[in-house]
């Protein structure tokens, strides 16, 4: 049995190992140009439809048609609101979920600043007459969170699956971090706000928006914190998205 087993064994061992599978080539990765001519673009996003929305540095929305015409006419102009010193100007867009019903959209600029270049976030909605076209006129703030510097402001803003509305704010910069920010709850500066752009007045002095029940109750951390904070203690988070299949935050 012993010398069966090493029989076997040896066998094995001396057995000719097949070739190895050819190495698969990746897939070749092609990139199309869909459009250009624009003055730095920093994001963009859709409206539920076949167009694309263009994000400018300097304060234009623009407009890409399905077949990649881009539209003269800014679809949203804030040059004359935002300031485009270091990396300030207008940052992030998003659209209502029910933007088709509703033409809502959100913005996320800097302000002409006077002490400070506030962050600001607005409410637009489209012109009764021409889709490709907001009303300039149709602003209201939501949201404002001072900033006595000029990097670090942070600039996604999107709704999450939840149906809330997501936004990130820089620390608000500096060298060396002076004024630790992200690691105040009291300040919006370093976090991810979550709110309600949907909710109703709960006389809690936030008439444009109400705060979503199950966000984080930091008042372990400090009692004066802010309601807003869904997450916080981030440096400058530029960017963020949601994966569309779990809805995970990323």
């Amino acid at each position: 049995m012993k010398r069966l087993l090493w029989l076997a064994l040896a066998a094995a061992v001396l057995a000719p190992v097949g070739a190895a599978a050819a190495p698969t080539e990746p897939p070749a990765i092609v990139l199309n140009p869909v459009a250009d001519g624009f003055s730095d673009p920093l994001t963009l996003t859709h409206a539920g439809d076949d167009r694309l929305f263009v994000v400018e540095n300097a304060g234009l929305i623009r407009i890409v048609e399905g077949d990649g015409t881009v539209l003269p006419t800014p679809f949203l102009d804030i040059s004359d609101k935002t300031s485009t010193e270091s990396e300030r100007g207008l940052l992030g867009l998003a659209f209502h979920p029910d933007y088709a019903a509703n033409g809502t959209f959100f913005i996320y600029y800097t302000g002409l600043g006077s002490p400070t270049f506030d962050s600001i976030v607005a409410r637009y909605t489209v012109s009764a007459g021409d889709p490709n076209v907001a009303n300039p006129d149709s602003e209201v703030i939501v949201l404002t969170e001072p900033q006595n510097r000029d990097n670090h402001n942070g600039g996604q803003m999107a709704f999450g699956p939840d149906g809330y509305l997501y936004i990130a704010l820089g620390d608000g910069g500096g060298g060396g971090d002076p004024d630790q920010n992200a690691q105040d709850v009291t300040t919006l500066k370093g976090t991810i706000t979550r709110i309600d752009v949907d909710g109703t007045d709960q006389g809690d002095g936030l008439p444009e928006y109400d705060i979503p029940p199950d966000n984080p109750d930091l008042s372990g951390v400090d009692p004066d914190y802010r309601p807003e904070i869904c997450a916080y203690g981030l440096r400058n988070p530029w960017r963020f998205s949601f994966d569309s299949l779990t809805g995970d935050l990323y």
